[in-house]
């Protein structure tokens, strides 16, 4: 996963006066909204071999756009320009496992929460790690995606410790574990079971710790879909459609074809 559900407007409400200019958003009546997605986070967005983007929050965003009967576009951003880049209008929303946290809450306007996921310490299985004994740590070195949770967590709880590598993607903190240039990372369980079939006989990693979803303040209360503050009309419409989708089986189902545990909100 790369908190609390802000107010949203009323503008559903009935009787407009004549004096009333329409924003932007509610003028467009959503019939094209493109979505922001950092490519590829396994299982939630990546491509296939002939180029198709799918994944689980992929499928989502397309069964949102259904409901809405718009067309939706995906257009790609690494992760640490994605904020930015909604700003700078680059996008209408953000749809790419970003966690709800007071911090962002601050830049942008969330949906609800639709999913939530813990993260885990993992190492290659030759390595003999106690992830407890904080003195034992000493001079390590872990890898972790850049400008992630999991970024946050470990700078903060173990920045004076570790080592810390930051990356763009997954694939290069696998890589360089893989290699010994690193000792240990700090990944989103998901992605390590998408990555390196984490938790599986067959895995070159290990996991040496449970499964983390605390402090609240650092992994916040779940996922949710990013809009510019102004546009709560569109992250209200958003919030209308997961919720049916919910409703109506849709999420689990999607949710199956990725997930053998429960992640939803």
């Amino acid at each position: 996963m790369r908190y609390a559900t802000l107010p949203l407007a009323a503008i559903l409400a009935v009787g407009f006066s004549t004096t009333f200019v329409p924003t932007e958003v509610e003028a467009r009546d959503y019939d094209e909204i493109r979505l922001g997605v950092d490519i590829p986070y396994e299982p939630f967005m990546y491509r296939e071999a002939d180029g198709t983007l799918t994944g689980f929050e992929i499928e989502l965003g397309n069964a949102v756009c259904d409901y809405l009967e718009a067309s939706c576009t995906w257009v790609e951003q690494d992760w640490d320009g994605i904020i930015p880049g909604l700003l700078a209008r680059n996008y209408d929303a953000i749809m790419s496992s970003m966690a709800i946290t007071d911090e962002r809450a601050q830049r942008v306007l969330f949906s609800e929460a639709y999913y939530t996921t813990p993260s885990a310490w993992i190492t290659t299985q030759e390595r003999d790690i106690n992830i407890e004994d904080r003195a034992s740590l000493e001079g390590l070195t872990v890898g972790v995606q850049r400008a992630t949770l999991q970024d946050n967590y470990v700078t903060e709880l173990y920045g004076d410790i570790l080592e810390i590598r930051r990356y763009t993607g997954v694939d290069d903190v696998v890589t360089d574990l893989m290699a010994g240039r690193l000792d240990l990372t700090f990944m989103d369980y998901p992605i390590a079971e998408a990555a390196i079939e984490i938790d599986t006989p067959e895995s070159d990693f290990q996991r040496i710790s449970d499964f983390i979803k605390q402090p609240e303040h650092i992994f916040g209360k779940g996922v949710g879909v990013a809009f510019r503050p102004r546009d709560e009309a569109l992250a209200e419409r958003f919030n209308e459609a997961l919720s049916a989708l919910k409703e109506d089986g849709t999420y689990d189902e999607i949710m199956n074809r990725y997930f053998n545990y429960d992640v939803r909100l």
